[in-house]
């Protein structure tokens, strides 16, 4: 999909769409160290350890990465500095029933939406460690490849425990249009579905 230029400032910070599916592995322990900070407290340890393990692989990043219907988004310090967080896309309309429910119109039943499935940051580089703010320029990217892509509406899930995740979207223009489940190892988490129009 998007192939632009890495968007760089003064403080050496680089977010760029992967391209190499070699990187794979770098997103996915980024992936790997990242994902237990949304879950919930009441998650169990397995049932993380087996999502991480089937669902945030390197395989998995692979071939998003090469997949014309998602972008790999990250974040790093300078060209070959260390991975400080990444986001996913998924371009297209929603598979979920909720979501498509939640979404207006008829955008749920075009391609002109898009998920942004996930977006994290190493907590040691959230906004209140780092002036350059990871987090914002990730999703500022997101959006933008959202738009260049046609899409009208980007929208994600958060789950209903995550405050903090949840003040950080509506700082960034999401409201809540819905709710839907997510399904980790079999135990069913409750999400509200976020959506921010273009």
């Amino acid at each position: 999909m998007s192939t632009d230029a890495p968007s760089t400032d003064r403080t050496g910070l680089i977010v760029e769409t992967v391209t190499d599916p070699a990187l794979a592995p770098q997103v996915a322990e980024v992936a790997a160290a990242t994902f237990p900070l949304a879950c919930p407290a009441h998650s169990s340890a397995e049932d993380i350890a087996a999502h991480i393990a089937t669902q945030l692989g390197p395989d998995d990043f692979a071939g998003w990465i090469t997949s014309p219907g998602h972008d790999v988004l990250i974040a790093r310090d300078g060209d070959d500095g260390p991975l400080l967080g990444y986001s996913l896309l998924v371009y297209g309309a929603p598979t979920d029933a909720a979501v498509a429910a939640a979404i207006d119109g008829d955008t749920a039943g075009s391609d002109t939406v898009t998920e942004i499935s996930k977006m994290y940051v190493l907590p040691d580089h959230h906004a209140a460690h780092r002036d350059d703010r990871p987090s914002h320029r990730l999703m500022e990217a997101a959006i933008e490849a959202a738009r260049s892509n046609g899409s009208t509406m980007v929208w994600l899930g958060v789950n209903q425990e995550n405050l903090r995740a949840q003040r950080y979207y509506r700082k960034m223009g999401f409201s809540t249009i819905g709710t839907k489940t997510f399904d980790m190892n079999g135990t069913i988490e409750h999400d509200f579905v976020l959506g921010r129009r273009l």
